[in-house]
């Protein structure tokens, strides 16, 4: 048996017990978050090897801003936990009920998935945030983050485990592979005799190899090359201003934007405006051949990958249209389905872009930074997803249970 193969059967053998935790899973996080407090310093100091480490192989400031952590992130750790102890219990409640006429009563109840896998990438935050959510809910969780967070996440998953047992309940019920190998991640991603479901959580090239190699059940998350389209009878200003927050209050996450998208009847009086919001952050702005007519040569010319890409980065793709029909094939073909918004004062359009972009989230005149559990008011999220089955959008504890039925009987047969 390998080291992930004796984690697997550790962890299926912790679900058994957390499936009828009750009261002692909010016990569990309570001390967690606790523990995640009293330990913010050794894991600070666990952080920092992994920042100088990250410096020194270049990785960009987004990404060193996304592996970053310091007292105050510590702190939303800890009360993103405790917010996820005071939710109602996901687990049993009763979907739908029914009597037969042979006299059988069936009820439809939410159960845990399991033993959940999560793949991520440089957000030591995760740690806390999945193993929370994964325990509330039930579920036994696997952990796999990246090899430039792995200092991070030991530092955290060590204080968890050793929160976890403090109040009786299996260390297994969340566990880290510290094993940061491409093989290691190819593993988990097979580990078909214990994990119930994987969860990727990371770029489109993480999520890629997660669709294309795993055995068991994957919900594809957060890769969000998302648009904001601004139509011909848009406020300009608020144009501007929500632009601005989508792309630059953090470049890094998955619901920031990475394509505008303008109508031609208001371009040469948005385009300046939009830029001149941009500018306060330096966004390279890459642009159609209208975009630069309008701009100047200090527009990048885009390319087609311009639009199709995901830049987590202070770059902005951004296009002239002809007219909303033209933005929504263009956001058909581009987009990854996570997140869209139209700024406009047309009731009719609004109810177009609304009805016509298959997306997780559309937003009428709203930044798409709202995109997120938390915002939504739903908790602490595990991720985005992009896909239909069997979540879309937002994935709290709702979205991380599963069910069964339970029939009642008394001595039919068939």
């Amino acid at each position: 048996m390998t080291v992930l193969e004796q984690m697997g059967a550790n962890a299926k053998q912790a679900a058994r017990v957390l499936m009828n935790a009750g009261s002692k899973k909010d016990e569990a996080l309570l001390a967690i978050a606790k523990a995640l407090r009293d330990n913010a310093q050794a894991i600070i100091a666990a952080n920092k090897i992994d920042l100088d480490n990250g410096r020194a192989a270049g990785l960009t400031d987004s990404l060193l801003d996304r592996l970053k952590l310091d007292d105050g992130r510590i702190e939303g750790m800890a009360q993103g936990v405790e917010q996820v102890a005071s939710q109602p219990d996901p687990i049993g409640k009763i979907i739908e009920g029914r009597t037969l006429k042979n006299g059988l009563m069936i009820e439809k109840i939410t159960v845990p998935m399991g033993v959940i896998g999560i793949i991520y990438e440089a957000r030591p935050n995760v740690t806390s945030d999945a193993a929370a959510l994964c325990l509330k809910a039930g579920s036994a969780v696997i952990l796999r983050g990246g090899k430039e967070a792995i200092h991070s996440n030991t530092a955290i998953m060590d204080v968890m485990r050793d929160a976890i047992a403090s109040v009786g309940l299996p260390r297994d019920c969340a566990a880290l592979v510290t094993d940061t190998t491409r093989q290691s991640a190819t593993e988990l991603m097979q580990l078909s005799d214990y994990l119930d479901v994987l969860i990727p959580r990371g770029g489109a090239g993480l999520i890629k190899s997660v669709v294309e190699n795993a055995k068991v059940p994957v919900i594809e998350t957060g890769v969000g090359n998302c648009h904001v389209y601004v139509d011909e009878s848009a406020d300009i200003a608020m144009a501007a201003e929500i632009i601005f927050n989508a792309k630059t209050s953090r470049p890094s996450v998955c619901n920031a934007i990475e394509t505008v998208l303008v109508h031609q009847a208001v371009a040469e009086k948005a385009l300046p405006a939009i830029k001149a919001a941009l500018d306060k952050k330096h966004v390279e702005i890459r642009g159609c051949d209208k975009t630069r007519a309008i701009l100047g040569d200090c527009v990048v010319p885009a390319t087609e990958n311009d639009y199709a890409v995901e830049f987590l980065d202070y770059i902005l793709a951004v296009k002239v249209v002809d007219s909303l029909d033209d933005a929504l094939d263009h956001i058909a073909k581009y987009s990854t389905g996570h997140s869209e918004s139209i700024i406009t004062n047309d009731y009719n359009a609004a109810n177009k872009f609304t009805s016509c972009v298959d997306s997780a989230a559309v937003y009428v005149n709203a930044s798409t930074r709202f995109t997120d559990g938390g915002e939504f008011g739903l908790g602490a999220e595990i991720g985005i997803s992009t896909q239909k089955l069997h979540a879309r959008g937002p994935m709290g504890l709702n979205e991380l249970t599963s069910m069964k039925f339970i029939i009642r009987g008394n001595g039919q047969i068939r």
